[in-house]
């Protein structure tokens, strides 16, 4: 294992390490963001591991996970305010 491979997986640790509270909040980061940055680091893994630096690449997947997750997290979150939008428009119309 080299050296560089320790640094690039640390580092990715204490990225994840670091997105967990916000993994955990009501507040997520914008939906665009949360792709970008999660098909960055889908592309830093699959480099990662063309250099045969297998830890960092694993580790660099799992942090691009935790952008996807957030992502998911995000477009779940919109659309159910967009959902109460509407049906909040709804029932005033009905009134």
């Amino acid at each position: 294992m080299m050296w560089q491979d320790i640094v690039f997986s640390v580092g990715q640790w204490i990225f994840i390490i670091a997105l967990i509270p916000s993994l955990l909040s009501k507040e997520k980061p914008a939906l665009s963001t949360s792709l970008m940055t999660g098909t960055v680091l889908a592309v830093f893994a699959f480099t990662y591991s063309t250099l045969s630096l297998w830890t960092a690449s694993v580790s660099t997947v799992l942090s691009a996970g935790t952008w996807f997750v957030l992502a998911v997290q995000k477009y779940n979150s919109d659309r159910k305010k967009h959902s109460l939008l509407v049906d909040g428009s709804a029932e005033q119309e009905t009134s």
